[in-house]
């Protein structure tokens, strides 16, 4: 869903055809790198977290010449972007799952913008702290449903606390360094609620009225996740 999302504001605001240079600060096994890459774009990943590097390196390998030629792959920090790039080095900055897990997320956020060149486009995916007490509610855990509502932290699958985030702070955010919010997207509401099933045709249903939700209010505002684009002028 992130990447069909990610696509559609990359046509919307990039000439047909251009080869955009995308950073993915937090890529973990490389989905979104590898996906971009194979549509032609020139794609760094920065990483630090050995497995998620070692299955991403796998991945790459794997890959014909063309794309493996398009693909790098920097072990890192998130944070110092700034040792490893110039400013205004990439037309598309994403991080995705990655602001819940730091502690500062405001110079991480204000670090990635100083990536981004005139014209470029920031993709966040973060935790919806507005929705929070939906996904224990949805799996029947009400004391945790009602222990969710105000907060702005949760528990992740490995029991660590982490932070969530709302659509109004994160857009007060974006503009203020200078990338202000273009559109958001919901992600991840009707799956909370029902065992995913495998490929096939009760698959692509799923995925379609999640991505129906995911830009339709007012069902966006409860999605687990919520995906912003930030616009550099």
């Amino acid at each position: 869903m992130v990447g069909r999302q990610l696509d559609e504001r990359i046509v919307a605001r990039f000439p047909l055809g251009r080869r955009l240079k995308v950073l993915d600060v937090g890529m973990g096994r490389g989905a979104q790198a590898l996906r971009l890459a194979r549509a032609g774009h020139d794609v760094t990943g920065v990483e630090r977290d050995p497995d998620g590097l070692s299955a991403v390196r796998a991945a790459v390998a794997a890959e014909p010449e063309g794309i493996r030629s398009r693909m790098r792959i920097v072990e890192g920090d998130g944070r110092d972007t700034g040792v490893h790039f110039l400013p205004g080095s990439f037309d598309v900055v994403l991080c995705h799952g990655v602001l819940m897990h730091v502690e500062e997320p405001d110079a991480l956020l204000a670090g990635l913008g100083r990536m981004l060149a005139p014209g470029g486009l920031l993709s966040l995916v973060v935790r919806n702290a507005d929705a929070l007490a939906m996904r224990p509610g949805l799996r029947g855990d009400w004391a945790g449903a009602l222990a969710s509502f105000g907060a702005d932290t949760y528990r992740d699958a490995a029991g660590t606390e982490v932070r969530a985030h709302r659509l109004d702070a994160v857009g007060q955010a974006l503009a203020g360094i200078a990338a202000p919010l273009v559109s958001w997207y919901g992600v991840r509401l009707f799956s909370e609620a029902v065992d995913v099933p495998e490929p096939g045709p009760a698959l692509e249903a799923l995925l379609a009225a999640e991505e129906r939700a995911g830009r339709t209010e007012p069902y966006r505002r409860v999605a687990t996740l919520l995906h912003l684009c930030g616009g550099r002028d």
